[in-house]
């Protein structure tokens, strides 16, 4: 990684409320050209929405989050949770031809898969390994079996770094989400 003086913060869902302002700020510069682009889904306020549901004590996942601060700045995050049983994530998945044991391959027990949700690092310091040294960082403090993720094919930055990374692609999908695109579904031991 090409920053100097990088802090790594691990936060569980009640202390990443507590930064919900540094969260959406971190977006907004982060999602500049998405924001700008007018897409319902890409607004703030629903990004927010979204993080709320995600952090919420009440829907009893086990939310994890790393944000990284160059030198005291906040300049990335990225969080996920652990699937549950019956997990929402699965309900509108679409197995590519060939994927064995789709009822196996779903059914959670709340330890095996953890869903990587964001990704994101402000604009002024991509290109310099902050999003792979995030990615990393959160995923290497998991106990659970594999990783999932969705990835929008056309953003095509993200999706080769997470072929690189070791992600595969399993199927598609369409969150349940208002405006939600749909996405490819990619899985990582």
């Amino acid at each position: 990684m090409n920053l100097p003086d990088v802090e790594w913060r691990h936060l569980d869902a009640v202390e990443a409320r507590e930064l919900r302002a540094t969260v959406e700020d971190i977006y907004r510069r982060s999602y500049v050209d998405a924001i700008a682009s007018g897409d319902p889904f890409d607004a703030p306020e629903q990004f927010m929405h979204r993080f709320d549901n995600y952090t919420d004590p009440a829907g009893g996942s086990v939310f994890a989050m790393v944000m990284a601060y160059v030198g005291g700045t906040p300049a990335g995050q990225t969080w996920g949770w652990t699937l549950r049983p019956n997990a929402a994530w699965w309900r509108n998945f679409q197995p590519d031809d060939g994927l064995a044991g789709i009822d196996t391959f779903t059914t959670e027990d709340g330890t095996r898969t953890f869903a990587l949700s964001e990704i994101m690092v402000c604009a002024e310091y991509t290109g310099r390994g902050l999003a792979r040294s995030l990615h990393d960082t959160l995923l290497s403090s998991r106990p659970e079996r594999r990783a999932t993720l969705l990835v929008e094919p056309e953003n095509e930055r993200a999706y080769g770094a997470y072929l690189r990374w070791g992600w595969s692609r399993v199927g598609v999908t369409k969150p349940g989400w208002p405006n939600a695109p749909t996405f490819d579904v990619l899985i990582r031991e």
